[in-house]
């Protein structure tokens, strides 16, 4: 590094962010990018360590290491160090296809495994990353840059999330021409309708896409395979088809009377308020205002709930997690560098402190039924309280008599994950599952290939639920495999 000492002479500053009071009476995002003295010096801060493992980017234990799509973090660090910002875009952009989202959204594995993290505040790399593509938009350097030259060779993409939009844009840019397929209205997958509007502007995503159009990507929206496009269809068009249609099987809550008006999954109400965005939020149909709100699921995508439904003036929210609070530091099992579980209070939960004085969150806690009025509408919730025992040598959730609760409830959100990708599109293709659910492919590990030699998965339909970060990994991937599948199949055509 440039500046050697930065590390022990400057101290972590992230992203400002706007104040909370203010910012749940809008949908614009939540934070506010840092000056550029500031962003020099969190740029300075980084050691350039002899293994740097925030870009290693693997798996270990059910947690991650580093930087799935292994970004070239203390190179780019660096040279925004010296204020070079356009040669750390270049290099930004040479492992990652989309900053703009991982800057946003994706929780930052690469900090946690920061070697400054041992004993210090880590580098303020998403904030960084982020930086860099803004400005890389703004000074033009990221621009359309369709291929040269087509190969002839035509490759269909079903879904548009980040493995989708990955995959297609490697794909494009090697020359073959490729259609993405959306059953939405607006291409983006999870990024459009999954993630709201104050964490991930829908104009960042949309600005993406309106990019991959001019680079000669086509996307036809509105289209279900199974039945708007067969699959007959799709082998018979394309020369290789990619099914990247995420994991979005919800996981359900068994306890009585379920099915009450009034209880939703979270994705349909995340999906139903950003649409209603485009024309007036007070209109979604899904709506908290002046209700008593309860989430079941102590994740992210329930903080999501919380998030909205603070915008939406409910009269309170209360979060339940089947699970204890982190700690305030990483436990012995969870050494660096894996991702750190320890507690956080994230831009809803602070939102929450702020304007109801509480944090949203009940931890080991349980829903065992819910409550209706006459017109089958859920009023109430009933809770027990839980915790984590050994008992033959493995954890179990045991229920603690006497803690049972009833908590008032106009609204329920159900935002406890998915099991595996819906089931249309796969027996559609009469593709083989794994133990899980998933797409099976040949190695689940580094090859993509399905049951149909012709048909390929990548993203969370083969990973299974996980991260933005480790979908654009699998979408790059999926995209080199392709490749070299039409290479081979020209060369057999020509030889």
């Amino acid at each position: 590094m440039s500046y050697l000492r930065g590390f022990m002479e400057f101290s972590r500053q992230d992203q400002a962010a706007r104040d909370p009071i203010e910012r749940i009476k809008d949908w614009e995002e939540y934070t506010i990018r840092l000056a550029e003295d500031e962003l020099q010096k969190q740029g300075a801060r980084c050691m350039d360590c002899g293994t740097p493992f925030c870009h290693t980017g693997v798996s270990f234990n059910q947690s991650d290491i580093g930087c799935p799509v292994n970004n070239f973090i203390p190179e780019w660090n660096e040279l925004v160090s010296e204020g070079d910002w356009q040669h750390a875009f270049e290099r930004l952009k040479e492992t990652n296809n989309f900053p703009e989202f991982t800057g946003r959204v994706c929780p930052a594995p690469c900090e946690g495994s920061c070697t400054l993290a041992i004993n210090d505040d880590p580098v303020a790399i998403k904030t960084i990353e982020n930086e860099i593509i803004e400005r890389g938009f703004e000074n033009g350097w990221e621009q359309a840059n369709p291929p040269e030259v087509r190969t002839g060779k035509h490759v269909a993409i079903v879904g548009s999330g980040p493995a989708g939009l990955a995959a297609a844009d490697q794909l494009n840019q090697q020359g073959h021409t490729v259609t993405v397929y959306e059953r939405d209205d607006r291409a983006g997958g999870l990024l459009m309708y999954g993630i709201p509007n104050m964490k991930l502007d829908k104009e960042t995503v949309e600005r993406r896409v309106a990019l991959l159009e001019a680079e000669g990507v086509t996307f036809v929206c509105n289209t279900s395979v199974g039945e708007d496009i067969t699959r007959e269809q799709l082998k018979a068009d394309y020369d290789a088809v990619i099914l990247c249609t995420g994991s979005q099987q919800h996981r359900d809550v068994p306890a009585d009377n379920r099915d009450s008006q009034g209880i939703h999954f979270a994705m349909d109400y995340l999906k139903d308020s950003t649409k209603a965005l485009e024309t007036d939020p007070d209109q979604a149909s899904i709506h908290a205002r002046g209700k008593n709100v309860i989430v079941i699921g102590g994740g992210d995508t329930g903080a999501d709930c919380v998030a909205t439904a603070l915008r939406q003036e409910c009269n309170r929210v209360v979060q339940f997690g089947k699970h204890p609070a982190n700690p305030e530091e990483r436990d012995d099992d969870n050494p660096w560098p894996l991702f750190p579980m320890t507690f956080k209070l994230n831009y809803g939960y602070e939102e929450s402190v702020e304007a109801y004085d509480e944090d949203p969150r009940q931890y080991e806690i349980l829903t065992k039924a819910f409550d209706t009025d006459e017109a089958g509408n859920v009023k109430s919730l009933r809770t027990v309280r839980v915790e984590k025992v050994e008992e033959k040598g493995r954890l179990v959730t045991k229920e603690l008599p006497g803690t049972e609760e009833v908590w008032e409830a106009d609204l329920v959100f159900v935002a406890i994950g998915f099991t595996g990708p819906e089931r249309e599109v796969l027996d559609h293709f009469g593709l083989e599952l794994d133990e899980r659910g998933r797409i099976w492919t040949v190695d689940g590990t580094n090859d993509y290939r399905t049951s149909d030699e012709h048909v390929f998965a990548a993203g969370d339909a083969r990973r299974g639920q996980s991260l933005v970060v480790w979908a654009i990994r699998e979408g790059r991937e999926v995209a080199e495999q392709v490749g070299d599948y039409l290479t081979i199949e020209r060369e057999q055509l020509t030889s």
